[in-house]
């Protein structure tokens, strides 16, 4: 039996090019785990890459007819407006070769199994949640021409309904889990980085996130040993990797016994020499973490914050507050690391006052002094997909709107207009920027900032400065002013900047 592992062809979003928020970021390595679990039992597989291999999707769908495998397995990533080009390749495909199986999994598919299975009929089952097991029973059943539909994570459409008889349960020790297969042929450059899963899953439960649900829907979190860890990292140095990223959820786990064993990972880090980064939230870091962490070389850290607002960071059952992280931000800086920040400036839920929080605890932080990060500081959206705890809890007060064609990412209603306001006005103005700062042409560049850093500087000013403005008009305002208008005015001053 021949099995491909497709990583489908992405297309950019022009309106959600900065939006990172599709999936969450190791699915990088879903395909990669899938393929390296059947491999691990013997069968012929195939690893199709075709997101870094630059194949769209005509070119993908040739070479999957010539190569005619058994099953295809597909990493489904929702990617914004384009996604519905996956499913339409799907169905060509499947026209193409009736007898292909084809399987999704993903988070996506597994967020969205009842649409996808009723949108797409050429897709014959969808592996929800944990893929890798669920893989292996479905190629074993296939066979061995037993009954697949009995594997535990397989949904599934049967006599016009969705089925899906049994949930699986995430695989409690993740050491189990053969290390990703990745690109043999690939040379590494100095710069190339290695993406690196330390641990599945995460212990909090945040309202717009779609992990929890993933993972049998709670909150659930496994680190792998750091032996395995250091295993997987000494055959990608190897290879000639020396950079690397860390691309778990969360990846200090909880607890005692998750910084115990962070530190004994960075006790074991240290003598290989390689600089890597991480994401992790707040409260999780201390002085003695982060001295760890720096020692063993890490250069980069995102910290997931989302709000400066008590009443929204209830709202996200963040289980933080804005003073803790003030406090993780400090020792980031004490520890010579400046962090990134993960934040949602604007939400269904937040007023005008939850607004003014925000840019304060973002000036109390130096956090609005960069261009780049002040544009996307100040523009990021809540994303609230099918399945997550949001959705839910917006579908019972009624007040989701409708969903793209998908049926997976929803349009909610605002509590607060004057919020909803602002952000229709600002968000168009401070993505205008970030287009500028990937223009050669503009003097707001990002390969040329050093040069022009003047000019970013007068515009990162102006650009807050008009938020700030926004917010006050919309504070006072009895009737808001058109969108449109108010828009043009923010663009205006600042174009005047430069």
């Amino acid at each position: 039996m021949h099995i491909c592992i497709l990583e489908h062809p992405r297309i950019p979003s022009s309106e959600r090019f900065n939006d990172i928020a599709n999936t969450p970021l190791w699915s990088c390595l879903m395909g990669g785990y899938a393929a390296a679990a059947l491999l691990r039992d013997g069968h012929r597989v195939t690893f199709m890459d075709a997101a870094t291999g630059g194949l769209d999707f005509h070119a993908t769908r040739m070479r999957l007819t010539a190569l005619a495998p058994d099953l295809l397995a597909i990493n489904a990533i929702y990617f914004w407006e384009h996604t519905h080009r996956l499913l339409e390749s799907i169905t060509a495909l499947k026209g193409e070769r009736p007898s292909m199986r084809i399987t999704l999994f993903g988070f996506f598919p597994s967020l969205a199994y009842a649409q996808i299975l009723a949108l797409c009929p050429a897709v014959d089952s969808v592996c929800v949640g944990e893929c890798e097991h669920t893989l292996r029973e479905l190629v074993a059943a296939i066979d061995a021409k037993l009954d697949w539909q009995s594997v535990p994570g397989l949904a599934f459409a049967k006599d016009d309904q969705i089925c899906f008889p049994a949930a699986r349960r995430p695989d409690p020790g993740p050491d189990k889990f053969a290390f990703p297969l990745r690109a043999e042929s690939k040379t590494v450059a100095e710069k190339d980085t290695a993406a690196v899963l330390a641990s599945r899953g995460c212990y909090n439960h945040c309202s717009f996130c779609p992990i929890p649900v993933f993972y049998n829907r709670r909150a659930l979190w496994r680190g792998r040993s750091p032996g395995n860890i250091l295993l997987e990292i000494e055959q990608l140095m190897a290879r000639g990797y020396r950079r690397f990223y860390f691309v778990d959820p969360n990846f200090v786990g909880p607890g005692k016994s998750g910084r115990r064993r962070t530190l004994d990972l960075m006790e074991g880090l240290k003598p290989f020499k390689i600089r890597f980064g991480m994401e992790t939230r707040p409260n999780d870091l201390n002085e003695e973490i982060l001295a760890a962490m720096t020692e063993a070389g890490l250069e980069s850290l995102l910290l997931g914050i989302e709000s400066g607002s008590p009443q929204v960071l209830d709202t996200l059952s963040k289980h933080a507050t804005a003073d803790l992280s003030s406090r993780a931000i400090a020792l980031c800086r004490q520890a010579g690391i400046e962090p990134e920040v993960g934040f949602l400036m604007h939400t269904p839920d937040a007023s005008v006052g939850d607004l003014f929080h925000n840019l304060a605890f973002l000036a109390k932080n130096g956090l609005l002094d960069r261009l780049e990060r002040t544009a996307n500081l100040l523009c990021h959206r809540q994303i609230v997909f099918r399945g997550t705890l949001g959705f839910e809890r917006y579908r019972e007060q009624g007040r989701i709107l409708g969903t793209d064609p998908l049926g997976f990412e929803a349009r909610i209603a605002w509590q607060d207009p004057r919020a909803e306001w602002v952000a229709e006005v600002i968000v168009p103005v401070c993505l205008d920027i970030l287009r500028l700062t990937g223009d050669p042409a503009s003097p707001l560049y990002w390969k040329t900032a050093a040069a022009n850093r003047w000019i970013l500087d007068q515009v990162n000013d102006r650009l807050v400065n008009a938020f700030q403005e926004t917010l006050c008009q919309a504070a006072r305002a009895v009737t808001l002013p058109e969108v449109e208008s108010a828009r043009q005015c923010a663009r205006a001053g600042l174009l005047a900047s430069h």
